[in-house]
This record gives structure tokens, C-alpha cells and sequence, in this order.
């Protein structure tokens, strides 16, 4: 039973009883099901975004050695991140219709291939800007195929009541891992070798798509052989249309968005800011960056005792003032240890938002449409951060860091009534409510346009 569990699988998952993971095989103990899945997406998600954040290190140290060009050099951390902007909606599509698991192997082969072509380059001496421009890309590429097929698959690997707990410890890892441990990492690695950096990313790629051979279930959307109806085009149109007209998840997304543009602008200011009116040294500026990491531990940590003992809109408002300071201690002081405690506090808030917001869409958004749905809300949020930085930029060189910081403090304080609007007590608790995933949205033209849109459909039906 373990070992065909374990097994790939091409077809749909098989259907489940209420509170059993939807791609787990009726007869198997949901507790042990969820258990086992969650472990082995954390240790994924762990070794992916460790590598994940090496390279995002080592990639512009390397570039450093064939030019002083900031433009040049900031232009590799560039195609590193661009692709969520071109190709998102079409990888949301891709998820939707082919086994997620499988789309994680190889989004992992490519990012192997690519860290292995750059290794070897290394290695010969014949590394260029151009090849780290060309590996840039395709690391970005197949960080957006598996960061959203990983997303889409944890509903199917998953029991109900314990996706709140996967999806605090999958986005622990997440920050930790990329934010924190993989930087700091990559800088050790880096000065021990730019090769060894390389080496050293291309073994947790492969030790990644071993772990993901441990899961239990089946995580293919559709039959195999099912051909979704309409064109790519119209299957984007309609993830965008379920974001747009399902007003809770819109309103999540679009506060995510200023959030977002939020942090771009405190990541492209802080470093001025801190060399210039705070004077920080280099080990007190790796500090006050240490405390985003630190928040977002403790974030992932608490997000359940504070859902039950806050209720979870109270949570995910708190991050919206929680951001609000972290953009405001700049701006009332120079001292180190209010805008370090600002910065822990928007780590943290930054897990609880994301651990929330990802438990309500996997809640209200079918199994078939979770891809399409994922990328659309990532494509707006994480798009929003360059944004949020060139807007920083622009802000600043005008008007003065302060006066920059004071805007995107504003800006997430601007959320907070249309916030409390939309997320509402009901609209909440319909959504995050268990439902047969025959009663949740199948389609984008079928999303609700009320906060509790699903949850009328689901008590018409029965």
C-alpha cells in the first residue's frame, strides 16, 4: 500500500471522503496521510528555496567579476524575477492541466541543468554575463513552475483541517530558507569557491526531487487524456476572471499587491537609509535584515494559537499595520533597535498574511483551477515589487528617503478600510469552511461575486 502510494500517477486523484486529503486513496488514515505529505513538502520546500536563495547570491556575485556596471550586474537579479512577470498566467494554465508533482521534477531538472551548465562554465573559465543572463532565466522560469505547481499541490496532498498547519510550516521554510538561510549561506559558499556554490546548489535540486518520490497520492488536476475546453487565452481569462469576481479573494490579492509594493520600496531604500542617516555598520545591517528572517520563524510558529485565540481576520490585519510600522519607524527614527523591532514585526505579519491568504484560496478555489488562480494573485503581489522599488527610487531622489518611506506607509494604511469591508467574520467562515470540492467554484465564469457567493451556490445545491 506505502509503496503504491508513493508511485507517480497520471491520473485524477480518486475521490475521498470528507476530511481525507482529496489525492489520497480512500482507506488510509487522514492524519498519517497529511502527516507524511507535510513533512516531505517542507523538507522540499527547504532544500528548493536554500538553493533557491545561493543562487540568487551567487548569480550577481559572479556577474561582478566581468563588470562594475550596477545596471549590468542588477540586470542578472533581474532574470531571476522577470519571468513571474512574463509567464506566469501561461504556467498557471500548465498546472492546471498536467500532474504537479511531475511539473516539480522537472522544474527541478531544469533548474539542475542550468546550475550544471553554469558550474561547468565555471569550472573551464568560459563564463560570461551572457551565460549568467541565459541561466538567470531559465532558474527563473522553473522557480515559477514549481513555486506554483507546490502551491496548487498542497490542497490534494492535504487533509482540510490540517492546511493551515502545512501551510505554516511550508511558509516558514519559504522565508527562512530564501530570506534568510539562503543568503547568508550563498555568501559562505560564494567566497569559498563560485564552484562550490554551484556544486552545492545542484545537490539540493537533486536531493529535492528525491524527497518529492515520498509523497503520498495522486496530484494530477485531470484524466489524463481529458483536453481542457477553450484556448490558453480563455483558460487565463478565467483564473483572472475568479480573482477578479470573487470579492474575498480580490481583495486579498489586491492588499497583497500594496503589501508587496511595500516591501520592494523598504528593500530598495533600507540599504541608503541605513549607510546614510541610521550609519549602520555592515554586521548591524545583516542584523536589522536577520530580524525580517527571525519575524517570519515566529510568524510561522504561532499562526494557529493566534488564529484561535484572535480569529483570523484580526490576524491578517494586524500585518496590514504591521507593514504600516515597518514602513514608519524610518521615518520618526534613525535608531537601529525600533526599526529592527518594525522590520521583526513585518516578518512575522508577512507569514501570517501569507499562511491565511493561501488556506482561504486553497479552501475556496477548486482543484482545477488552483494553478490559474495562484499565478494570477503572484503575478499582481510579486510583480508589485519591483514596482514598489523603481517607485521608491523615483520617491526618494524627489523628495528624501523619509518623505519616500511616509508614502508606502500611507499606502498600507489606505487598505485597511477596504480590508475590513471585504474580509468580513462570514465571509471568512464560509470560506474557510470544509466543502466537497464538487461545491466549490469549478470554473472562473462560476465565482461568486459576494464574500459568501460559494458558500449560497454550496447550500442551493444540497
Amino acid at each position: 500500500m506505502e509503496k503504491a502510494a508513493a508511485e507517480p500517477a497520471t491520473g485524477p486523484p480518486p475521490k475521498a471522503p470528507p476530511g481525507y486529503p482529496p489525492g489520497c486513496p480512500p482507506g488510509r488514515p487522514p492524519d498519517a496521510v497529511s502527516t507524511r505529505n507535510t513533512t516531505v513538502l517542507v523538507l522540499f520546500t527547504s532544500l528548493t528555496n536554500l538553493a533557491d536563495g545561493v543562487t540568487k547570491v551567487a548569480l550577481p556575485l559572479l556577474a561582478t567579476r566581468f563588470t562594475r556596471s550596477p545596471v549590468l550586474v542588477s540586470a542578472v537579479a533581474l532574470t531571476l524575477t522577470l519571468p513571474w512577470l512574463l509567464a506566469a498566467l501561461h504556467v498557471g494554465v500548465l498546472v492546471d492541466r498536467y500532474d504537479r508533482r511531475r511539473l516539480l521534477w522537472i522544474a527541478n531538472t531544469v533548474r539542475l541543468a542550468a546550475v550544471a551548465a553554469l558550474l561547468g562554465t565555471t569550472v573551464t573559465g568560459t563564463t560570461t554575463l551572457s551565460a549568467l543572463y541565459l541561466g538567470g532565466i531559465a532558474l527563473g522560469v522553473a522557480e515559477v513552475v514549481a513555486l506554483t505547481s507546490a502551491t496548487a499541490l498542497v490542497p490534494m496532498a492535504i487533509a482540510p483541517g490540517k492546511l493551515e498547519r502545512a501551510n505554516a510550516w511550508v511558509a516558514g521554510a519559504e522565508t527562512v530558507c530564501n530570506e534568510f538561510c539562503g543568503p547568508f549561506v550563498g555568501g559562505l559558499l560564494v567566497a569559498a569557491g563560485a564552484s562550490v556554490a554551484l556544486g552545492a546548489t545542484g545537490a539540493a535540486y537533486v536531493t529535492g526531487m528525491a524527497v518529492l518520490l515520498l509523497l503520498a497520492g495522486r496530484f494530477a488536476p485531470r484524466a489524463a487524456g481529458d483536453r481542457p475546453a477553450g484556448s490558453v487565452n480563455q483558460r487565463i481569462a478565467e483564473g483572472l476572471h475568479l480573482l477578479w469576481h470573487q470579492r474575498l479573494l480580490r481583495m486579498t490579492a489586491l492588499a497583497l499587491t500594496v503589501l508587496c509594493a511595500c516591501w520592494g520600496g523598504w528593500f530598495a531604500l533600507m540599504p541608503l537609509m541605513a549607510t546614510g542617516p541610521m550609519g549602520l555598520s555592515a554586521q548591524q545591517y545583516g542584523m536589522l535584515l536577520s530580524s525580517l528572517g527571525a519575524g517570519g520563524l515566529v510568524g510561522a510558529l504561532t499562526v494557529g494559537p493566534l488564529n484561535r485565540l484572535l480569529g483570523r481576520r484580526r490576524v491578517m490585519f494586524a500585518d496590514l499595520l504591521g507593514t504600516a510600522a515597518m514602513m514608519a519607524a524610518p521615518v520618526l527614527t534613525t535608531n537601529l533597535w525600533p526599526v529592527a523591532a518594525s522590520a521583526f514585526v513585518g516578518g512575522m505579519g508577512g507569514v501570517l498574511w501569507t499562511v491565511n491568504s493561501r488556506t482561504i484560496g486553497q479552501r475556496m478555489v477548486a482543484t482545477e483551477l488552483m494553478g490559474r488562480y495562484n499565478a494570477a494573485a503572484r503575478l499582481f503581489s510579486w510583480g508589485a515589487m519591483p514596482l514598489g522599488a523603481g517607485l521608491a527610487g523615483v520617491l526618494a531622489q524627489w523628495f528624501g528617503l523619509r518623505a519616500a518611506f511616509a508614502v508606502f506607509a500611507g499606502a498600507a494604511l489606505l487598505v485597511v478600510v477596504p480590508f475590513l469591508r471585504a474580509v468580513t467574520p462570514r465571509a471568512l467562515a464560509e470560506a474557510t469552511a470544509y466543502r466537497d470540492p464538487k461545491t466549490r467554484p469549478v470554473t472562473g465564469r462560476s465565482a461568486g461575486r459576494g464574500p459568501g457567493g460559494a458558500g449560497r451556490r454550496a447550500r442551493s445545491r444540497r
